[in-house]
């Protein structure tokens, strides 16, 4: 029950990130391959509320160390964000039912704490050291309009600026994309590059990441 990892190196060797397979959205970066791993280590207890919303609480409690099976050069996206931006070789082809459905019940699950964590932090959220960082509805915004205009399209879904910031808008779009990945799960290709396993997981990586960065820098118990 180890926990599959993936180490992706920034070709110039700036940044790293460290990545769970078959966890979507427990993903962390950092300057140093020992670091990036320590810290996503240090992540497991900020991803348990994602697998207990998505009902796998007891699988995710059984799961033991990182174990890494790939170690790979990525993009020059690694080197400037830290950020893992490409399929692992582990990753093609499509998925049988249970492994799409159950990556899919992570994305949602995802999705949700997003949900939960903006409506509870302060809507102005602490400052960089440089007076820097987006507010609490800015980070919506830009969460909503990545998966908009990057993600979703890679399935087909074509959501129009502006019907996320609605309730049935949100739940609308949402449906339409977890349709779209079933249905392009039959070559297990989103588009033209990227598989479906590492478009599924870039978009948890996304949206929790940024709940997590709202979490962080919550003015509500200031």
């Amino acid at each position: 029950m180890s926990v599959r990892t993936v180490l992706h190196r920034g070709p110039k060797g700036r940044k790293f990130a460290a990545v769970t397979l078959d966890w979507p959205g427990w993903s962390r970066g950092a300057k140093g391959p020992d670091v990036a791993i320590e810290t996503l280590e240090a992540y497991r207890e900020r991803y348990r509320p994602v697998a207990r919303l998505a009902g796998l609480e007891p699988e995710f409690e059984a799961a033991g160390p990182l174990d890494m099976v790939e170690d790979t050069t990525a993009t020059g996206m690694t080197d400037f964000w830290g950020i893992s931006f490409t399929s692992s070789s582990l990753e093609h082809g499509p998925m049988p039912d249970d492994e799409l459905e159950r990556r899919l019940a992570l994305l949602q699950a995802a999705w949700r704490f997003f949900d939960e964590v903006a409506a509870r932090v302060s809507p102005e959220l602490q400052k960089g050291a440089r007076g820097g960082g987006r507010d609490r509805d800015e980070i919506v915004r830009h969460v909503f309009g990545s998966e908009r205009e990057e993600y979703a399209k890679k399935v087909g879904v074509r959501t129009e600026p502006g019907v996320m910031l609605t309730p049935d808008g949100l739940r609308t779009h949402r449906e339409h994309y977890v349709a779209g990945i079933r249905e392009h799960n039959v070559d297990g290709m989103a588009g033209r590059f990227w598989t479906l396993r590492f478009l599924i997981r870039h978009t948890a990586y996304h949206v929790l990441d940024h709940a997590w960065e709202m979490e962080d820098r919550d003015l509500s118990e200031s």
